[in-house]
């Protein structure tokens, strides 16, 4: 039997196999395109059974686990500043709270009087399964950058309403096995500490965020502002926590006040690698909690419930959102808010700890929260694709009608850079075609006048749409190096004598590159060097 106070070589070998078996899955799952979430979640499911505590509530590993999803949020409140809120309010509390309660009610409807699960139980479930991912959707939103999408920021702001549904929720289960505290008292309780909670953060709370940051900053030691940017996310977690609040709401609250200052995007950068370990550990404690024989052994009933459980989340999501979005939109929030999310890991555990579930009806529920969960990658690496079987519009990530252009100029990217390359491509009449994977640079692109594609032109349907092989010339903006070498190699494969055009940040970047056929490199630095002493010796000959 596993037991929690290990000695320190059992810990040592049992972190060095985690570790192992994590880093060689995710590398043979990369090549075939499946995403990372599931190579931590097979790992938990082998280390589990390699160490026989599956089952088992491993406390100190949840607890790691949890503050995965409480960072997550603290960058998600970077992103929302109070002006956004403002902007999202409706969708936020509107669409919110529709898609919580209609698909509860469904899913209440289902388990009563089809399952004949009693009223508590088929309550807690039907709360439980209209809760969302957030950690799994949002970790995607923010890679693809499709939080900026009309899909994604719905999707988000749904996301955000059902992390502060969590609380009521919880409440009801602990006033189900409260016999002395009134409902009422219970309301009051969490009432009061709201106004409390949000009081102090929106006062003294943002004036000591502020001051710490500040100070920090002025000591120009960087783990000295690492140290403050933990203690300000943990901090207000736990605060939150001890009024009776999830620690994830604290964070994103703490998120919301440093978005208004000066330091929101040096915060979210200094937090990026933090965030990710933890959301590993995160994925590890989901797959941990699969029992694979007794999954085996009722496969049909749950992958039943599961596919149940999905469509009726889908058609919700998707009604609500087609009130005022576009179909394409409701389609794809649909697919991203379908599954079952982590907050019903803490539900069933409090009600079954109370006695409102058996340990084997919570261990059922778990699988089906579990299984949609390993789903979702899936659903959301290939959301546009899975979308166009439905509805087909220009943001399909990858999918191009082939354009009519020959001796054009392909951008790729379209950052500062690329819009000043584009208007004075555009005043001197020479024809263009502009593809990011930024949706937002496609948005303003399409709104200039621009032809302008949502994709990546690493990917052959690309190369061929935008016919790169009858180009005069490729213009490469973009800035990580390895993507630049992706590109490059691409192009280069698909059409040898290609007219790359590309931009570097120094010749450390440009000796990395040297072996690939490169017509030209242009060193932005030297560049704006050359431009900058030229319009010196200008003003030099006009005195």
């Amino acid at each position: 039997m596993y037991n929690e106070r290990m000695p320190m070589d059992n810990i040592l070998f049992t972190l060095f196999l985690t570790i192992s078996i994590a880093t060689i899955l995710n590398i043979i799952l990369k090549k075939f395109g499946v995403s990372h979430i599931i190579g931590y979640i097979i790992t938990g499911t082998l280390i589990s059974y390699i160490f026989n505590f599956n089952g088992l509530d491993i406390g100190s590993l949840e607890l790691i686990a949890e503050f995965g999803i409480v960072f997550l949020m603290f960058t998600i409140g970077l992103e929302m500043s109070f002006d956004k809120i403002k902007k999202m309010k409706e969708i936020l509390l509107v669409n919110g709270f529709l898609q919580v309660s209609i698909s509860a009610v469904l899913i209440y409807l289902v388990a009563f009087f089809v399952f004949g699960l009693s009223v508590e139980v088929s309550l807690i479930v039907s709360l439980a399964f209209s809760l969302s991912s957030t950690a799994i959707v949002l970790t995607y939103l923010k890679h693809s950058k499709d939080i900026h999408t009309p899909y994604g920021e719905k999707s988000t702001a749904i996301l955000i309403f059902q992390d502060l549904a969590v609380i009521p929720i919880l409440l009801l289960i602990t006033f189900l096995t409260n016999d002395t505290l009134s409902i009422e008292e219970v309301l009051l309780k969490t009432f009061i500490s709201a106004i409390i909670i949000v009081f102090f953060m929106f006062t003294i709370g943002k004036r000591l965020i502020s001051w710490l940051l500040k100070f920090a900053s002025d000591t120009r030691i960087e783990e000295l502002f690492l140290g403050a940017v933990l203690s300000i996310v943990i901090g207000t977690s736990l605060l939150a926590h001890e009024m009776g609040f999830t620690y994830s709401l604290g964070a994103f609250i703490a998120g919301m006040i440093i978005s208004d200052t000066n330091f929101s995007v040096k915060v979210e950068s200094d937090i990026a690698s933090y965030k990710d370990l933890l959301l590993g550990a995160f994925f590890f404690s989901v797959g941990t909690k699969i029992d694979a024989l007794y999954f085996l052994n009722n496969v049909h009933i749950i992958l039943a419930i599961f596919v149940a459980i999905m469509l009726i989340k889908a058609l919700v999501i998707y009604v609500i959102i087609r009130r005022k979005s576009d179909k394409s939109t409701a389609v794809k929030s649909a697919l991203a808010l379908c599954q079952v999310g982590e907050f019903s890991f803490a539900i069933f555990a409090l009600a079954s700890s109370n006695n409102l579930l058996s340990h084997e009806t919570a261990s059922f529920l778990i699988l089906i929260s579990v299984l949609s969960m390993i789903l979702t990658p899936f659903i959301v690496n290939n959301i546009y694709k899975l979308a166009s079987y439905v509805v087909v519009e220009f943001y399909e990530s990858d999918k191009i009608t082939p354009i009519a252009a020959k001796n054009h100029v392909v951008i790729c990217g379209f950052s500062i850079l690329g819009r000043v390359i584009a208007k004075d491509l555009s005043e001197r009449k020479i024809p263009f075609v502009i593809i990011s994977d930024d949706l937002r640079h496609v948005l303003l692109g399409r709104k200039l006048g621009y032809m302008a594609y949502f994709g990546h032109l690493d990917k052959l349907p690309v190369l061929e749409s935008l016919k790169v092989d009858e180009a005069s010339s490729v213009i490469i903006t973009v800035s990580d190096t390895h993507i630049k070498r992706l590109i490059c190699e691409a192009v280069l494969k698909f059409h040898k004598d290609a007219n790359i055009l590309l931009k570097i940040e120094s010749l450390d970047e440009k000796s990395q590159l040297k072996d690939l056929n490169i017509k030209k490199f242009v060193h932005a630095h030297f560049e704006v060097g050359r431009l900058l002493v030229h319009e010196a010796l200008v003003s030099l000959e006009n005195k």
